[in-house]
């Protein structure tokens, strides 16, 4: 198995309570098991974690995440044959089990915190649906 060290800033909404905010640090940090703990076996470095306005659109074809003033990604649904929304399923790196990737393309996407700033447009991005659930 490859050994990957991916850095991570978890960024909690800033709506949620302190019960909440616990609950989301457990379960971000892999701390409460299943697929997320999963992820977690790959990050190398936790940059912080911290609070933000966080905010989530779709209109359309196109969805939209702004975390406060740190980071905005914007999306469009990629369509392929006959109009169909393209999707992979069963994936090695599913975020999501069960649930299908779905291929978009990226509007913008910009990131800038923890000396870090990116802008990125015009690339391949994917989606998905998920459901995580307690014991």
């Amino acid at each position: 198995m490859v050994q990957v060290d991916w850095k991570v800033a978890l960024y909690l909404d800033d709506r949620a309570d302190d019960a909440q905010k616990d609950a989301l640090t457990m379960i971000f940090s892999g701390q409460a098991g299943g697929h997320p703990a999963v992820l977690c076996e790959h990050v190398g470095e936790v940059l912080g974690v911290s609070t933000a306005s966080v905010r989530y659109e779709q209109n359309g074809d196109r969805r939209k995440l702004q975390v406060g003033d740190v980071g905005l990604a914007e999306i469009e649904t990629f369509f392929g044959q006959n109009g169909e929304q393209v999707t992979v399923s069963n994936h090695p790196v599913a975020v999501a089990p069960g649930f299908p990737a779905e291929l978009a393309s990226s509007v913008q996407m910009k990131y800038e915190d923890h000396g870090y700033s990116w802008e990125i447009s015009d690339r391949g991005a994917i989606f998905a649906s998920f459901e995580y659930q307690g014991p």
